[in-house]
């Protein structure tokens, strides 16, 4: 647990997940309005305190259609984000459906300090049958996410932006208990950042695509009673 220049290292209690151990650690370093995790991947799992990087999600209204299609046509995100066609009409005939609600995909947008940088999507596995047969458990709610502005990539923004939606998820999805996404196997970054978030990983499959390839994906698992509890 950091807090600045201070530190203080602890274990989980039996019953603890690791948030709630942080949470319970950060009182030894004074007052925190935020624990939020850095680095979940190893046996030592490192949260930081009352972060300068204040990262939220809220969701996704008809407003952020603009923001959403540019963040779309970013060379960094559309090398890993089945985008098709971004015509105006064709982002709104695809995305407004999930916005207001008339499809079981929910819609988010992150910001960082205040400022619209990115977006992500969550849903339940089971919805959707191509991925219920490789996700281990097909109640588990599935996230897809990008950072949309260039500026923001990479500054360490990707572990924030799941932590933040991870912390909220309980508010959409009560009965959760586990969360799955799917990367590239050659997205070498978003691997990592998964790993950071708590996530490990698990079953490849290979995913068919609309000009009838198919990608290689990486199915990563988070149990969420042992990470956020």
């Amino acid at each position: 647990m950091r807090r600045g220049e201070r530190e203080v290292a602890g274990v989980c209690g039996e019953q603890e997940s690791w948030a709630e151990a942080a949470s319970r650690l950060s009182a030894e370093l004074g007052e925190v309005r935020d624990v939020v995790a850095r680095d979940l991947s190893a046996s030592e799992k490192v949260f930081d305190g009352d972060p300068d990087l204040r990262v939220a999600t809220r969701p996704m209204t008809a407003g952020d259609l603009p923001d959403l299609r540019r963040w779309l046509q970013a060379e960094h995100v559309r090398r890993w984000w089945p985008t098709g066609d971004l015509s105006t009409g064709a982002v709104h005939t695809t995305y407004l459906p999930r916005i207001e609600g008339r499809k079981a995909i929910r819609m988010w947008v992150v910001e960082a300090n205040g400022r619209s940088v990115g977006f992500g999507q969550d849903y339940r596995v089971g919805d959707h049958p191509q991925f219920a047969l490789v996700a281990p458990d097909p109640a588990a709610i599935g996230v897809d996410y990008a950072i949309g502005a260039p500026a923001w990539v990479g500054r360490g923004l990707g572990v924030r932006l799941l932590w933040a939606w991870l912390t909220g998820l309980r508010d959409h999805y009560p009965d959760a208990a586990s969360c799955f996404a799917a990367p590239d196997h050659r997205n070498a970054a978003s691997l990592r950042v998964l790993e950071k978030a708590g996530f490990e990983q698990g079953t490849w499959f290979d995913e068919p695509r609309s000009d009838g390839r198919s990608d290689t994906m990486v199915g990563c698992t988070l149990t969420l009673g042992k990470v956020v509890g």
